[in-house]
């Protein structure tokens, strides 16, 4: 089997009816579909089996989350290569087969995404769709830690013009649609399951490439993403996990000359972050910003997770061919939006 399209499914029967027909339709022969459902409660599983027999199911007892849920399935997964696609993303005609035949042709890419257009706004795409969040024509990250994409800088998504059609090498590809080598999604320990969901498809990424790998973004290949559909973008949960989780990727992945200084420096920002939650009145969100810290401090110090986080952090420093990827940009993308008024990609 050269490639399994994996969705990962946890109660979402209405995003499978929706989204997984597309998926169907544009598989290439000598490709499988495969949902892994995380202990679902809903008639999802039924509803696969009777409407989606060529479908491969795999079964997980429980909720394992996005990170650990993933790592479960793939380990019945054989294929050359897989791809880790949201259930609420709609493919379109050829949309596989070219990242594939790239991959092929560049060993030393290891993932690769699409273009990801906004899912809701597929209607106006003779006139410009608009990026979706995640990914958008593929994700960097600033010297503080911060990620934004071409085409989606902070909440700013642009129209899609055709401004980045080209292929091009990113910090991290999109957690919505991925398209990674088996063989190192395996070997490199797959996605931290202490992250449980959110910003764990980043840090595999700086992973892959503190060992030596490139990613791409291919833009010729579109995929439409709804977004949201585990959480709300407004979600406290979500602010908890992406404040959090940054937090881990930070501590895991960052040189200890460069980690000094970036710590307190992102203490003072997730601060005056919770700050302007309260100005805008989303108190929920801002206490999520709070505990999010101290969620981390705790992680870093309490018995059943500081070992855990201190042996990925010491294999990290110790099996990185470079420790500083030259796709995290030696600048800060908040002073580019906010003070600069930076808010398209192109004006960096």
């Amino acid at each position: 089997m050269r490639c399994s399209i994996v969705i990962l499914n946890w109660n979402g029967r209405q995003h499978l009816s929706t989204y997984l027909p597309s998926v169907v339709q544009h598989c290439p022969t000598d490709c499988e579909v495969v949902v892994a459902d995380n202990g679902s409660t809903d008639d999802s599983v039924a509803f696969l089996r009777l409407n989606y027999p060529s479908v491969r199911l795999i079964l997980l007892p429980e909720n394992y989350g996005f990170a650990e849920g993933y790592n479960r399935a793939l380990q019945q997964v054989d294929a050359d290569y897989c791809v880790l696609l949201n259930s609420d993303v709609r493919v379109t005609n050829g949309w596989l087969t070219p990242m594939l035949d790239y991959m092929e042709e560049h060993p030393n890419v290891a993932a690769i995404q699409p273009k990801v257009l906004a899912d809701y706004d597929r209607e106006n795409a003779d006139q410009g769709c608009l990026f979706e969040h995640a990914g958008a024509a593929g994700g960097y990250m600033d010297m503080l830690g911060y990620p934004y994409c071409r085409g989606r800088i902070m909440g700013e998504l642009e129209h899609d013009h055709g401004q980045y059609d080209d292929v091009a090498q990113v910090f991290w590809t999109s957690g919505c649609c991925i398209l990674t080598r088996t063989r190192l999604y395996k070997e490199v320990g797959g996605l931290d399951n202490l992250f449980f969901a959110h910003m764990e498809e980043i840090d595999y990424c700086w992973r892959l490439q503190t060992r030596g790998y490139s990613l791409v973004c291919m833009p010729s290949a579109v995929i439409y993403h709804l977004g949201g559909g585990a959480l709300p973008y407004e979600s406290p949960r979500k602010t908890y996990l992406n404040f959090r989780n940054c937090l881990l990727m930070l501590y895991k992945n960052t040189p200890w000359q460069r980690i000094f200084w970036l710590m307190p420096a992102r203490c003072v920002l997730d601060y005056v972050a919770a700050l302007q939650y309260l100005v805008r009145g989303q108190f929920s969100n801002a206490r999520e910003v709070v505990h999010a810290r101290l969620s981390y401090h705790y992680m870093r110090h309490a018995q059943a997770t500081r070992s855990q986080l201190r042996g990925r952090r010491h294999q990290n420093m110790d099996i990185a061919i470079d420790r500083f990827p030259k796709t995290i940009r030696p600048f800060s993308i908040l002073v580019h939006f906010y003070a600069l008024r930076h808010h398209h990609f192109s004006d960096l």
